[in-house]
């Protein structure tokens, strides 16, 4: 899938400079920027919806007590 951004250009400079020194192109960064940033924002807005579900009543919680109980992780 292609995406066209538009860049500033101290971050399209930096892009060009990192590209540059190391042979790689800039497709390469930012492709590799996107996926890790990615995870990160899947992670902040999965627990943030989790957070709503949990303050709605919508989904049960347990205590890490119940949890260590549970899962028989006494030590």
């Amino acid at each position: 899938m292609a995406i066209s951004l538009k860049l500033s250009d101290e971050v399209e400079a930096r892009l060009d400079r990192l590209a540059a020194l190391t042979g790689k192109s800039r497709a390469f960064y930012a492709t590799e920027a996107i996926c890790k940033h990615l995870e990160d924002l899947e992670d902040l807005y999965l627990a943030e919806q989790r957070r709503t579900e949990i303050r709605a009543g919508r989904v049960e919680t347990l205590s890490l007590d119940d949890v260590i109980r549970r899962y028989g992780l006494e030590s």
